[in-house]
């Protein structure tokens, strides 16, 4: 199956969500929800004393050839909405129409019913299924299997591994492993089958569940229940942090933003906010190089002089100097380009042309031209708003968001583009990378095999919508380190889709799934920052104020007071090495040794329990402590106090917890 890539950055959305679905979509955040459901669909387990017990199901339509079509991330379009404990779903698979409702039912207990409408007929068609995958850490395939019928008598029983499938129709099936145990009850009577399938992860069993058995007629309907509970062993075994500031590694500037503009209305409050509420350390905006220069025998720069820029361009330039202002460096990246200076129709909207490609090469009969475009722009910026360009890029070129190049031709442009900046007297540098994700890492490489192109890089960057596996990220940080300068995270979060969902953003699922990233990313990769997508109405981390259709009053949600707590970092900060010695716990170090300053933050993903910091200077006698969860907002708490270098505290369930000095 051929991945389907959604753009980071779209343009203005179109989101139909009714004012009262938002409000009760907030309340939720305070209640306690143990399902949690991916908004395209599938669970990925029930919540037990803040564990999450993995379970995954999926939607998933079979065609007679044996071709699967599934749910899943960036594979459709789906509209995610909650409703007290009620999530609901509407998504589509080839012609058929789905609306999911998912619910509590009790402790570790969900209920999950489907309906689904043919639009067409698809005679090609030979099931659609309601799929759970036992997760095969917890269910290994000498896991029991229980299969009943509708009084409870087994009609089978046998390993996950060895099981023979009755031919009657089955009312429920009991899993058993060593630590865990998943029941599924149908709504009515249906037969069972049991798969193993290969996929990247490995092997694994499948469950499949018929919703609807054959061809497809148009206008045919279905409507299914199922009942899933998981329960199990609790992880609350005492966590054992070791701290080592012995092995300090690259500086941490802070956390950051990026503030393209696209919604009038209300990108500035966001912004705003923002600005005023937390500390911004670096920043990204727009050079919206189409509407600087659309004609190439233009002379743009005299044209702004004479009042004729347009309002865009005004507007992301007074962005640039707002950020500037306040001691903020600034990164200028580009999505599109005039049509002169690209070859074909230039592409604006969110998806591959006709060839299958995204976005359009650079004109290569007009290089010189464009790079004098764009100098001009920085040159202007510097002249008129007093704002220097730290760094320049093309955004996510490797990809064509919108502008597309080879790995080649993004080296070509750093020594080419660079020499002209230097030959202009500025002092603006080229970003290596910046990547739609840490997954194309391969297009830093003739960059970082050519010498010449070294003099005129300023940073590495990569966008962490995807490859989040370690050894990827260790990519990048050894790109940087070859280098010799700074990793740039220049657009950080998990979902570039959620623009679609966006009540998921009120979600602690999303916050807590979002903080755990980032405390990976300066794990792994030690980045001089992190810079949100965005601080600004778009992926907002803000609600009210009308983001997304809700007019109730402006307010931070979960996920500002996270960045906010990350943002409170001490400045002057490097990375410190720091493990955990259970699962689930997320741990990244920042200290200042000459000064004495150090922070930990901690994401907790699991229950509640008690841990212990060692490796703490001695110097460093107590440690404040802030609490940012569906309850809190980074909330102070008691603080720790440390003996010899050792601290001891409770980490509760769901919370992102900093300890600092003062």
């Amino acid at each position: 199956m051929v991945r389907k890539y959604l753009p980071a950055s779209p343009r203005m959305w179109k989101v139909l969500l009714t004012t009262n679905l938002l409000l009760l979509g907030t309340a939720a955040q305070k209640a306690a929800a143990q399902v949690e459901l991916a908004p395209w669909g599938n669970l990925t387990g029930i919540r037990t004393d803040g564990q999450l017990l993995e379970v995954e199901t999926s939607l998933r339509l079979v065609k007679t050839d044996g071709h699967v079509t599934e749910t899943g991330k960036e594979r459709q379009r789906p509209k995610y909405t909650r409703e007290g404990t009620r999530q609901l779903v509407t998504t589509q698979l080839d012609s058929l129409d789905f609306v999911e409702t998912v619910q509590d039912a009790g402790p570790g207990k969900a209920r999950v019913q489907v309906q689904l409408t043919a639009r067409n007929s698809m005679p090609n068609s030979s099931g659609v299924y309601f799929s759970v995958q036992p997760p095969v850490a917890a269910y290994p395939a000498s896991s029991t299997v229980e299969v009943r019928d509708a009084n409870g008598t087994v009609l089978t029983k046998g390993t996950l591994g060895s099981l023979k499938l009755p031919s009657s129709p089955a009312s429920s099936i009991r899993l058993t492993a060593p630590t865990r145990q998943l029941t599924i009850t149908f709504g009515e009577p249906m037969p069972v089958e049991l798969k193993q399938e290969q996929d990247k992860e490995g092997l694994h069993y499948r469950f499949y569940l018929p919703l609807l058995t054959g061809s497809v007629q148009r206008g045919q309907t279905a409507q299914k229940t199922f009942t899933v509970q998981a329960t199990g062993s609790i992880d609350r075994a005492p966590v054992k942090l070791t701290l080592n500031p012995a092995q300090p590694g690259r500086p941490f500037a802070g956390f950051g933003g990026n503030f393209r503009l696209q919604n009038p209305k209300t990108d500035p409050q966001v912004i705003d906010y923002s600005l005023q509420n937390m500390r911004v350390a670096w920043s990204r905006v727009e050079m919206p190089w189409q509407l600087w220069q659309p004609a190439q025998d233009q002379d743009p720069t005299t044209a702004a002089r004479q009042g004729k820029l347009h309002p865009h361009v005004r507007e992301s330039m007074e962005m640039a100097q707002k950020l500037s202002k306040q001691g903020i460096p600034i990164i200028l990246s580009a999505w599109s380009a005039p049509a002169w200076a690209v070859v074909g129709t230039p592409a604006r909207g969110s998806g591959p042309g006709p060839d299958g490609k995204w976005g359009n090469p650079l004109n290569t009969n007009n290089l010189q031209a464009s790079y004098k475009s764009i100098a001009d722009y920085i040159q202007y910026l510097k002249d008129q708003y007093a704002v220097d360009v730290a760094l320049f890029s093309f955004n996510e070129s490797d990809l064509g968001i919108n502008i597309r190049q080879t790995g080649q031709e993004h080296a070509q442009l750093i020594k080419e583009l660079g020499a002209y900046f230097v030959s202009r007297g500025l002092k603006t540098k080229l970003m290596l990378g910046d990547n739609s994700d840490a997954t194309s890492y391969e297009f830093m490489t003739p960059a970082l095999q050519d010498a010449s192109t070294h003099p005129y890089i300023g940073a590495v960057s990569f966008h962490s919508w995807r490859g989040w596996e370690t050894e990827t990220l260790q990519k990048w940080s050894a790109a940087a380190k070859q280098l010799q300068l700074p990793l740039i995270v220049g657009e950080g979060s998990i979902d570039a889709q959620a623009w679609g969902y966006p009540a998921i953003f009120l979600e602690p699922t999303y916050a807590l799934e979002e903080i755990s990233l980032y405390m990976r990313l300066l794990a792994v990769c030690q980045p001089l920052t992190i810079l949100q997508w965005q601080l600004t109405a778009d992926y907002s981390p803000m609600a009210g104020g009308g983001i997304f259709g809700d007019n109730t009053p402006l307010r931070p949600t979960q996920r500002f007071w996270n960045l906010k707590q990350l943002a409170a970092t001490p400045k002057n900060v490097v990375a410190l090495p720091i493990t955990a010695d259970r699962p689930n716990v997320s741990a990244a170090a920042l200290g200042n040794i000459q000064e004495g300053k150090y922070a930990v933050h901690l994401v907790n993903n699991g229950a509640t329990r008690r841990v212990t910091l060692t490796g703490v200077p001695e110097t460093v006698k107590e440690l404040q402590v802030y609490t940012t969860d569906k309850a809190r907002s980074m909330q102070k708490g008691k603080a720790v106090v440390v003996k010899k270098g050792s601290a001891q505290f409770t980490l509760e369930a769901g919370t992102y917890t900093t300890l600092s000095t003062k």
